[in-house]
């Protein structure tokens, strides 16, 4: 597959912007709410108010505003967190690791 970006990841990022509702797999801990920053084919960037433990499965769900973009129901692995510059919150970069078909 020819490219014309510099892109070398194996999918490319697609910005988005909405919400995402989290919670760790089989907890019943309250589901928290963040923002989605970017999504490709594999993981995904979310902000969380909430620090998050590296190495430990989220089951997901995001619902965009938008009728274009499907929602996705999803298990993930977080695999980076990092505080914020320049605001609150958290950075959580995570890969998907079971999509369900809700």
């Amino acid at each position: 597959m020819t490219r014309e970006y510099d892109e070398k990841r194996d999918f490319i990022r697609i910005d988005i912007d909405c919400d995402i509702e989290f919670k760790k797999v089989d907890s019943s801990e309250d589901v928290l709410i963040g923002k989605v920053a970017n999504l490709s084919g594999r993981g995904m960037m979310f902000i969380s108010e909430v620090e998050l433990e590296k190495d430990i499965t989220l089951e997901i769900n995001i619902k965009p505003s938008n009728i274009l973009t499907p929602a996705l129901h999803a298990n993930v692995k977080v695999v980076r967190v990092i505080k914020q510059r320049h605001a609150d919150g958290y950075e959580i970069g995570a890969v998907i690791k079971e999509i369900y078909d809700d």
